[in-house]
């Protein structure tokens, strides 16, 4: 039976995807020709020292400490790689904002909190202003911030300030579980916790005081609270999360190895606890530079990845970022009140 090709791309879009300019690349600087994808997947798989060179050096990633060797062994587990180098995913995730400081960084429709858009310029400074209140709240290199937050900026500028700092970042989405959420939490032992005390969600009003006073008694390492409110008002011993966001400061990510933690993230609990997974500084930035060429994304692009908070992809959306793109970022039900009406 034939297999009918439901679409395919143009010669012209071809020749100037990302891809191809990638391959286009390969040609010029180290005389590497490929005739197919699956002949530069071959390569990738096999070389790999030069490949992951070739992405470092192709998409100009930067390091306050250079690295001396790309892997110290094909061993699994136990590889290490770009060894001695020292970076901050930050640093490289806000890059943007030195060539296109007005340019839209994040577009965001909320059921809850309404529509809004940064531009790099403000999406970095608002990291600046959280990352400062969190240096005096305490927050120091390896501390964990775990927040349960939607796929809004918050989460974010949150997440952003904490890496910036060299702490460890982990969120679960507002509509998951008590019991589900300290699973994860609970591993972890979070000095700081981010929340929003309730939400809209398809027409209707979640408050989640009550869960969310719950989560707070079962982790007993947290020192600082910080609630973005929707439901009600702040309650006693928290902070608000909107006196955060306007300090004039500037933002000087901290250093960190390699294989720094950068998030936790968890396994579906299936088959007992969560298990925490972590992803490191950088190794998430070569690998998102990489998978960059497969989503053929350039800093002229508009990325949507409807997603909650809860899943991979709310990490995802950041390879996005990571090549100068604006996200679009989506925080309600999409089939209300009709999917042809959204």
């Amino acid at each position: 039976m034939e297999r009918e090709i439901l679409w395919s791309p143009s010669e012209e879009r071809s020749k100037n995807s990302a891809l191809a300019k990638y391959m286009a690349w390969l040609r010029k600087h180290y005389s590497l020709e490929f005739a197919t994808y699956p002949e530069l997947w071959e390569w990738s798989t096999n070389d790999l020292e030069l490949f992951w060179e070739t992405i470092w050096l192709y998409f100009d990633l930067r390091s306050s400490k250079p690295y001396s060797k790309i892997l110290s062994k094909r061993e699994m587990p136990g590889a290490e790689w770009f060894i001695d180098c020292e970076l901050n995913y930050v640093e490289q995730l806000l890059r943007a904002k030195e060539t296109n400081p007005h340019k839209t960084a994040i577009v965001s429709h909320s059921e809850t909190l309404g529509n809004m858009s940064l531009t790099w310029l403000e999406l970095f400074q608002q990291v600046a202003s959280v990352a400062d209140h969190f240096k005096k709240l305490g927050l120091k290199k390896g501390d964990r911030v775990a927040a349960v937050l939607p796929n809004t900026p918050a989460a974010l500028i949150a997440f952003l300030a904490t890496a910036s700092l060299g702490g460890i970042w982990s969120i679960c989405a507002p509509d998951m579980g008590h019991v589900a959420i300290l699973d994860r939490f609970k591993q972890i032992k979070p000095k700081i916790l981010i929340a929003q005390d309730g939400y809209i969600y398809a027409g209707k009003t979640i408050d989640r005081r009550e869960i969310l006073n719950t989560i707070i008694k079962g982790l007993p390492s947290l020192k600082k609270k910080i609630i973005l409110p929707v439901i009600g008002p702040l309650p006693e011993g928290t902070l608000s999360w909107d006196n955060l966001l306007n300090q004039k400061v500037d933002l000087t990510p901290v250093q960190v190895p390699f294989d720094h933690p950068l998030w936790i993230v968890y396994s579906s609990g299936t088959t007992g606890n969560p298990k925490p997974i972590v992803h490191g500084h950088g190794g998430i930035l070569v690998v998102a530079a990489a998978q960059s060429l497969n989503m053929d994304l350039s800093h002229l692009d508009r990325f949507a990845w409807l997603t909650s908070s809860g899943w991979i992809m709310w990490n995802a959306q950041w390879i996005a970022l990571s090549q100068g793109a604006t996200v679009v970022m989506f925080d309600f039900a999409p089939n209300h009140p009709d999917m042809l009406e959204v």
